[in-house]
């Protein structure tokens, strides 16, 4: 089975979806998928919870979602609404969010 990392950076809701929407696709066709919010996009997660965004909660409620980078959120000023949606929050790369730990794991990274 392949396995596929989304390392999202963009932090424009029209383009993170597609991220979604591609790691939800992957995932029905059994790929396993993890989605990591880095950069910018760590300013997307309340905001899509929020709003009910149906392909973010499709991808949570199927855990895509490997979690939020900690320093990212701190810096951008959305650590607690993050912290309150129970996704991990990562700090393994000096505060932020690393890949090297999925690499380990045999994922192949998309970066975006």
């Amino acid at each position: 089975m392949r396995k596929i990392l989304f390392y999202a950076m963009t932090g424009e809701k029209s383009c993170f979806q597609h991220v979604l929407l591609n790691a939800a696709q992957l995932h029905d066709a059994g790929y396993e998928v993890r989605v990591i919010f880095e950069g910018a996009s760590v300013k997307l997660p309340a905001q899509l919870q929020a709003e009910g965004n149906p392909v973010y909660l499709r991808a949570k409620e199927l855990r895509l979602l490997a979690g939020i980078c900690l320093a990212c959120s701190r810096v951008m000023g959305v650590y607690e609404a993050n912290a309150a949606l129970g996704l991990p929050m990562l700090s393994d790369m000096n505060g932020h969010a690393g890949m090297k730990p999925y690499l380990d794991m045999g994922y192949e990274a998309v970066s975006i």
